[in-house]
């Protein structure tokens, strides 16, 4: 893993006045991770980079921070050293940078895909079907999302085994995935420490609403993929064909995720457009707006989809829907999505450390 000359010196710099300091060390895994390190190598660095969640409360608390002349901003440094690391290992190298730093190639590969699905409802219309399968057939739609979920998933997999290799994680167990669910799953890092939360859209105030946000996004996705998951199993083991009932478990579990990933993404792009954007890697603004804004698309269609299916209205809502999934899966590798693999692979790396240095 290479970083820029001036980034890894200021990178650096920055580090060792925090690593002499320790005011920080109880808010956040960084910081004790960054006190075991003798030196930080470009794999260290790449590891606390991703580790590091952005909650921004380390700058509000340094004393060290501008007008002061070490002008410490880990925040900001270190969210241009995660960009770069997902732009060199993900394949192909480069290709991150251009969806992260520009919200509008998001949204061209949107209208790109809602053209290709309004074209595609148009040229198969399906003989019969109910619901929204009688615009488009269930087996076109496996032929089409089946490729653009697996192959961009495939490319996160491999990105997150080169993760490992950079960071120097060799022997890693199940064990040290399962603590890294947990620590997932409770958003620790976002919890500045003590519980009381962080400082993201307030410097003066501690809140834990961007945690709680956080895990309504990832409970509604997780919901909705499990939706799509059950749907499969009932099709294709029990001969059970779409659409669904409203207390079917695809539609229960649909609709319960959608609602949740609606208010977590909306939630998240409120305090996005609120935050301090020199506290992050302002590069990349627009690009994860953009993926933000992409979810609550999701969702948000996907509910109007469910409340209009037997409407005028459904072809061109099922049509926006498809669309925004298909960006979805394509972007999925080159986009902020990356981080959730990056992440979850620093809190794995952080917890073989540990169970090694106990």
């Amino acid at each position: 893993m290479t970083f820029q000359i001036g980034l890894l010196h200021e990178l650096r710099r920055q580090l060792d006045v925090c690593r002499a300091c320790h005011y920080c060390d109880g808010y956040c895994d960084v910081f004790p991770a960054l006190q075991d390190l003798p030196t930080a190598s470009n794999g260290d660095i790449v590891q606390l980079a991703n580790l590091c969640h952005n909650c921004r409360g380390c700058f509000y608390s340094c004393q060290y921070a501008s007008p002061h002349v070490f002008a410490v901003n880990l925040p900001a440094i270190l969210a241009e050293a995660r960009t770069d690391s997902w732009n060199e290992l993900v394949w192909p190298a480069g290709s991150v940078r251009l969806f992260q730093m520009r919200g509008s190639a998001v949204a061209l590969v949107l209208a790109g895909s809602v053209a290709m699905i309004l074209v595609l409802i148009r040229a198969f219309v399906p003989s019969g079907g109910e619901g929204v399968y009688r615009f488009m057939s269930h087996a076109l739609m496996v032929a089409i999302f089946a490729p653009a979920f697996l192959g961009p998933l495939m490319v996160v997999l491999l990105a997150t085994r080169r993760y490992f290799r950079a960071v120097g994680a060799d022997t890693m167990r199940v064990r040290h995935f399962a603590v890294a669910l947990l620590w997932a799953a409770r958003l620790d890092n976002l919890s500045g420490g003590q519980g009381q939360g962080c400082n993201f859209e307030d410097a003066g105030r501690f809140s834990g609403r961007r945690r709680f946000l956080h895990q309504m996004a990832v409970s509604g996705f997780a919901l909705c993929f499990c939706a799509t998951v059950a749907g499969t199993i009932l099709h294709y083991g029990f001969g059970q064909t779409a659409p669904y009932g409203p207390t079917s478990l695809p539609k229960l579990l649909g609709i319960t995720g959608g609602v949740l990933l609606s208010i977590g993404a909306g939630g998240l792009a409120q305090l996005k457009h609120h935050g301090d954007r020199r506290l992050g890697d302002a590069r990349v603004w627009n690009g994860e707006m953009a993926f933000v804004l992409l979810l609550f698309l999701i969702a948000a269609s996907g509910l109007a989809l469910w409340g209009g299916a037997a409407t005028v209205l459904a072809v061109w809502l099922l049509t926006l829907h498809l669309g925004a999934v298909l960006t979805f899966f394509v972007l999925m590798a080159y986009s902020k999505m990356i981080h959730g693999a990056f992440r979850f692979a620093a809190l794995a790396v952080d917890a073989q450390r540990r169970s090694a240095s106990a």
